[in-house]
C-alpha cells in the first residue's frame, strides 16, 4: 500500500533536486518506518564527515577494480545534507573516492534526512573495518565535534556513537602519539573507563588527564620490553602479555576498582616488575591467553 508522502519530505526533494541530485525514490525504511531517499548525488558535493579516518589508498584501488570488474557500481553511500548544500557521507568515503578517480560524476546515495546520521560512523561502515587506532582516532574527533556543538551534554549521552569510553582515552594518545601501540590497555580499559557524567566541556580535561596516566604507564612498559628481548624473548603479544601479568583486575568479571584504583596497581606492579625472574615459558603462556 502506498503511503503519500509528506511535506517535509517533499521539501526536501526540492532542497536535493536544486542542488543537482537526482531523487529516484522517497519511501519509508522498513524497522521504524521514517522516511528516506534514494538520489543520485553530483560528486563534487559529496564529503566525508570531517571526523572520519584518513582514506586507504590500497582499499580505494581495491574499490576500483571490482567496479571496474562488475561493471557498474551497486553499492550505495549513506548521506545527509548540510544546510549549505553540501553532502556528507559517514560510510562511503572510499567508495566516493573509487568513483572520483574512475571519473564519475555523480554517485548512488540512501539520503537520511536526520543530519545527526553522520554522527554513527562505526555502526555503519561496512567498507573497510576499522583498526584500533582509526576506530580511536574517528572517536576522537567526533568527542571534539560533538563537544563544540553540545558543551553542556554528559558526555554519557553520546554512549551509542562512541561505543566504548576507553576508544576516547585512547583517541588522545593515538593523536599525541603516532606509534603508540595500544592494543594491550584495551582488556583493562574495557572494565574501567566508562562513560562520564560530567558536561562534554568538563569531560575532555578528565579525558586527557586519564591518557596522560596511561602515557605514564607506558613509559614504564617499554624498558622492560627491551629487557625481555635482550633476553631473546619475543612475541607478537609480549606487551599485552606483561601488562596482563600486572593487571589486578585481569579474571575478575565484576570490578569495583576506580580507573585510578587500577592504573594505581598496575604502575606499582610494573615499577617492581623483576624481568630476570620471568621466563620465556610464563610469558608465552600469557600471551597464548591474551591471544585467545
Amino acid at each position: 500500500m502506498f503511503r503519500e508522502v509528506p511535506e517535509e519530505i517533499q521539501q526536501f526533494i526540492r532542497q536535493v533536486e536544486a542542488d543537482g541530485g537526482i531523487v529516484w525514490a522517497a519511501y519509508p525504511e522498513p524497522y521504524a518506518r521514517r522516511w528516506q531517499l534514494l538520489v543520485e548525488l553530483p560528486l563534487d558535493r559529496v564529503e566525508p564527515t570531517p571526523y572520519q579516518r584518513d582514506l586507504s589508498p590500497h582499499h580505494v584501488e581495491r574499490l576500483k577494480s571490482v567496479i571496474r570488474e562488475i561493471g557498474r557500481f551497486i553499492d550505495p553511500i549513506v548521506a545527509v545534507r548540510t544546510p549549505d548544500g553540501r553532502y556528507w557521507t559517514p560510510n562511503g568515503n572510499h567508495r566516493r573516492e573509487a568513483m572520483a578517480q574512475l571519473g564519475a560524476r555523480t554517485i548512488m546515495a540512501i539520503l537520511i534526512p536526520d543530519p545527526s546520521v553522520a554522527y554513527h560512523i562505526l555502526g555503519l561502515n561496512t567498507e573497510k573495518a576499522h583498526n584500533l587506532r582509526e576506530k580511536a582516532l574517528e572517536v576522537l574527533r567526533m568527542y571534539r565535534t560533538l563537544r563544540e556543538e553540545h558543551p553542556e551534554a554528559p558526555e554519557r549521552t553520546f554512549a551509542f556513537q562512541f561505543e566504548e569510553a576507553y576508544l576516547i582515552t585512547l583517541g588522545i594518545l593515538y593523536d599525541r602519539k603516532e606509534r603508540f601501540a595500544g592494543a594491550g590497555y584495551v582488556p583493562i580499559l574495557r572494565k574501567v573507563d566508562r562513560f562520564l557524567d560530567l558536561p562534554m566541556r568538563e569531560a575532555i580535561g578528565e579525558r586527557e588527564r586519564r591518557a596522560q596516566v596511561i602515557e605514564t604507564i607506558d613509559q614504564l612498559v617499554e624498558p622492560i620490553l627491551e629487557a625481555l628481548h635482550e633476553k631473546g624473548i619475543r612475541y607478537p603479544f609480549l606487551k599485552q602479555a606483561v601488562l596482563s601479568q600486572v593487571n589486578p583486575i585481569r579474571r575478575k568479571r565484576i570490578v569495583t576498582m576506580s580507573f585510578d584504583e587500577v592504573m594505581a596497581r598496575i604502575r606499582d606492579g610494573l615499577a617492581r616488575y623483576n624481568v630476570e625472574a620471568v621466563t620465556a615459558e610464563e610469558l608465552a603462556q600469557v600471551a597464548a591467553e591474551v591471544e585467545e
